[in-house]
């Protein structure tokens, strides 16, 4: 029997998550993506799922590490992020990381075969009265759409400025200076090798770089605006403000490698890590930025190894937008005031690919059975899935509501009633309640 349609705006992580979900349980889907006849700051293509930040999905470790335990969920329920990244996956040592490009195109053409999900390349610039709909516009929203949204809450749209890492030609890099090894040797096949290069600065180098980030021209906010930043995704010169060796301890620190070039131990190394399967680009690990192209090129080219880097991308700062999903979404991910409304992905107040897709995976199940007549209640609480999903549907504070990833702190406590455990056999039991809660969900 044939349902009403499904309709999704927004063909990123969430949206194509959600879409493939609801297909597989076999209601049909309209995917509604303004790209490419409509541009975003951030997209180079036209494609679905275009990553446009970091390559990487972080760590993929289900045992001790949170975003690892949602890999595993999300390939639990047949995710196709998941298992679109696990296709295309690079040497990245402990993390999943993907040539972007292969991605985009393979989650693109498994969308597009699929015979109940269609894509209509337009966009879409007010919230729907009628149908059944998920929003996953995500953080680029457009200007019309995120209006329509203020509408039709009464609220004002909350916002952060996110930035974007640079990235290098990898036949640029001198590795006379530089040499490949990942952080403590983790994961090291000979594969692996190639995962991260490695730029060492000794002390003068580093003050130097620290003093021109401080002196950089920045991007200028327009009137109105804040730079109210993730910390998950700071800028490097606002790292710098902090304190000078802030990024020594940070996205700079030289703990765990070794220099095959020289005995002298580094000051501060810069780590760049592997953005395509070629091997031919590599990003400037935590290095996003609000520094001026002009200005950029030659701050970065300070880094020893880089003085002729040629650049495929420069970094860059968008405005990203999200609303106050502790006071408007039901724990069906429903807007209160129009029901037939949902929300997925960042725009709910998540950050990151994987989170992003995950709340994209609920929703798509979600609508996907209110409109079979089936009742798919939120995963528990104990499992990432639902530890996201209750903190943005009621579990933050909305006074105080500002993106989060997925961590165990979001967790409800592991031995409630007295005892302690070391950190890593802590984090192992959150995970195995976890799976065994999920799969029991799932069931």
């Amino acid at each position: 029997m044939e349902t009403e349609v499904l309709n999704i705006i927004g063909g990123g992580m969430a949206g194509s998550e959600a879409a493939w979900q609801a297909a597989n349980m076999g209601v049909r889907v309209v995917i509604h993506e303004m790209r490419p006849k409509v541009e975003t700051f951030a997209h180079r293509t036209g494609n679905l799922a275009e990553m446009v930040c970091s390559n990487s999905f972080r760590s993929d470790d289900d045992e001790r590490n949170a975003v690892g335990l949602l890999h595993w969920e999300m390939g639990a329920a047949d995710g196709i992020i998941m298992q679109t990244a696990r296709a295309h996956r690079l040497p990245a040592g402990g993390a999943l990381a993907v040539d972007r490009d292969l991605f985009a195109e393979a989650v693109t053409a498994k969308i597009l075969s699929h015979p109940l999900i269609s894509v209509s390349y337009k966009e879409v610039t007010e919230l729907p009265s009628d149908g059944e709909w998920i929003i996953a516009t995500g953080p680029l929203t457009s200007g019309t759409l995120a209006e329509s949204i203020r509408s039709a809450t009464g609220a004002d749209a909350l916002a952060f400025f996110d930035a974007i890492a640079p990235i290098v030609y990898a036949e640029t890099v001198d590795m006379s200076v530089a040499w490949m090894q990942s952080r403590y040797d983790k994961g090291e096949t000979e594969e692996e090798q190639t995962a991260y290069m490695n730029c060492p600065m000794d002390r003068e180098q580093y003050e130097a770089f620290i003093d021109a980030l401080l002196a950089a021209e920045k991007t200028e906010f327009h009137e109105g605006e804040t730079a109210g930043y993730f910390d998950g995704c700071l800028p490097i010169e606002v790292i710098a403000e902090r304190g000078r060796e802030s990024l020594r301890f940070g996205p700079m620190k030289p703990v765990g490698l070794t220099n095959p070039h020289s005995e002298q131990k580094p000051y501060a190394v810069v780590q760049l890590r592997r953005d395509n399967k070629l091997g031919t680009l590599y990003n400037i690990v935590g290095f996003q930025t609000k520094m001026k192209y002009g200005t950029q090129t030659s701050v970065f080219k300070m880094i020893p190894g880089l003085e002729n880097a040629k650049f495929a991308r420069l970094g860059g700062i968008h405005r990203n937008t999200f609303i106050n999903s502790p006071t408007l979404l039901d724990n069906q991910m429903r807007l209160r005031s129009r029901p037939n409304i949902r929300f997925a992905g960042q725009i709910t107040g998540v950050e990151g690919y994987v989170e992003s897709a995950a709340m994209g995976l609920l929703a798509g199940r979600m609508a996907a059975a209110e409109l079979l007549g089936q009742d798919v209640p939120p995963p528990p609480p104990e499992t990432a899935m639902g530890a996201l999903i209750t903190h943005i549907t009621g579990g933050a504070d909305a006074k105080t509501f500002q993106p989060m990833n997925v961590n165990f702190g979001l967790f409800p406590p592991i031995d409630a009633k007295g005892g302690r455990r070391g950190r890593k056999d802590r984090y192992k039991a959150y995970t195995d309640r976890a799976k065994e809660a999920f799969q029991a969900w799932l069931s």
